[in-house]
């Protein structure tokens, strides 16, 4: 055996190390046992406790058992407590949580119903605009025909001879067509213009409102799902970094602010596409209106010039009827007197051969006598006879020549009244037929 002393390690107490708010039981103080002396105990030598240490040394470790065993127990109530508290806390946050979160839901869903309710207002001003903009274009197209009428009406009327191109109210009421269709294509194809600004508008705000509307459904999804979980969801996992706050995240007040901004810049658009809507109608109605109404200007025109052609012409046929009856009677009046005129010239030469005999008689024979005195006053009757019939010669014929003047400028006037009748009616008139109906100028 070693003949080395033998020294018992200090006491560690683990329980209390454990507890870390304890402090660490101090190690007992051991007393070394002397030596004995002699040589004949030499091998059974050893350090060794005194009784009273080794009861102390239990007692200690009893009463440190128990110690723990109560700390143990008053941990474990109070755990037990906490367990059942925090577990309680735990479910009245989680209901209040889905609770909260379906009422989310319903403003979401409400906000969702209303974005919904007025994209689809919009998605139906657009696709009525966009007719009402086809009808336009139509009727744009429509007047087209009563632009060509009246300019070829225009043109025709211009081709009318002499005295007959005059600028009358026929010609002026056409005029103020054409400026008519020209002021109102004009206006609808500015109408037009805005009509597409306004599709514009109202699918930039339509767009919109269905991103609007695609964010509160992923959310609606997100929420709905959220408020689906429960503690036996087998799908929840742990997110430590989802309790932390969100860059640009909203507030309740600008969240709801930002929809019913929204839905005010939508409900605008509506109310402009409405009020456009109501303008174009009326509009097209005032413009068929007018155009029916200068038509019906320009045929009255048109038939009263035709009538005033009609009168005159008549006038003029019956003036040249009498003229030509009067050239007639006054040929035959130059026929008489020419025919006068050569009866004259025989009792003429008959008076001056007499008178010339008588002027051979000789001497005293040529006397101034009763004869004489009748024959000389016989030529002259003759001579002023004939002085006066072919006076009445010259003016029948300078009558006969303005009557013919007369009969000429009537027929020329009658031909020109009656070209300026057969362009009025079978021109004009004819084409105009082909005017556009109130249901083709209104779009339709």
């Amino acid at each position: 055996m070693s003949s080395d002393i033998i020294v018992s390690p200090p006491y560690y107490d683990s329980i209390a190390a454990a507890q870390g708010d304890q402090e660490k039981s101090p190690p007992l103080e051991q007393d070394i046992p002397q030596l004995s002396s002699g040589s004949v105990t030499a091998g059974y030598r050893s350090a060794k406790y005194s009784p009273a240490e080794w009861f102390s040394n239990y007692q200690t470790i009893l009463e440190q058992a128990g110690t723990n065993h109560h700390k143990a127990q008053n941990i474990k109530q109070k755990s037990r407590t906490l367990s059942q508290d925090t577990e309680a806390a735990a479910l009245k946050t989680q209901a209040e949580g889905t609770r909260l979160l379906g009422e989310r839901l319903q403003e979401i869903h409400y906000w969702k119903s209303e974005l919904q309710r007025h994209i689809e207002h919009l998605q139906a001003d657009t696709e009525s605009l966009l007719m009402l903009k086809k009808r336009l274009e139509r009727s744009l197209d429509s007047t087209e025909t009563p632009y060509a009428i009246a300019t070829d009406n225009l043109t025709c009327r211009g081709r009318r001879l002499g005295a007959e191109l005059v600028r009358d109210i026929v010609e002026e009421e056409l005029v103020k067509e054409v400026d008519l269709i020209r002021s109102i294509q004009a206006l609808l194809e500015k109408t037009a213009a805005q009509i597409v600004a306004q599709i514009k508008r109202n699918r930039e705000a339509q767009q919109t409102l269905e991103m609007d509307w695609s964010d509160k459904c992923q959310a609606y999804s997100f929420d709905d799902a959220s408020g689906r979980h429960s503690n036996m969801s087998p799908d929840t996992q742990q997110h430590p970094s989802s309790s932390t706050m969100q860059e640009q995240v909203s507030t309740p007040s600008s969240w709801t602010q930002f929809t019913q901004d929204n839905l005010s810049k939508a409900m605008q658009e509506e109310q402009a596409t409405n009020n456009l809507r109501m303008l174009v109608e009326q509009m097209v109605q005032d413009i068929t209106d007018d155009l029916r109404v200068q038509c019906t200007r320009v045929d009255r025109a048109f038939n009263l010039r035709c009538e005033d052609l009609i009168e005159a012409k008549t006038q003029l046929e019956m003036k040249l009827v009498q003229t030509l009856e009067q050239i007639g009677s006054q040929e035959r009046n130059i026929e008489a007197l020419q025919q006068a005129i050569h009866n004259k010239e025989a009792p003429l030469r008959v008076a001056q051969s007499r008178l010339y005999l008588r002027s051979l008689r000789p001497n005293m024979e040529l006397c101034r006598d009763q004869p004489q005195l009748s024959l000389e006053a016989e030529v002259k009757q003759i001579d002023a006879t004939l002085e006066s019939l072919k006076q009445k010669l010259s003016e029948a014929r300078s009558s006969l020549s303005h009557l013919e003047e007369s009969r000429m400028a009537l027929q020329k006037d009658i031909n020109c009244k009656t070209h300026s009748l057969f362009i009025e009616r079978e021109k004009c008139m004819t084409y105009r037929k082909q005017y556009p109906t109130i249901s083709a100028l209104s779009g339709y």
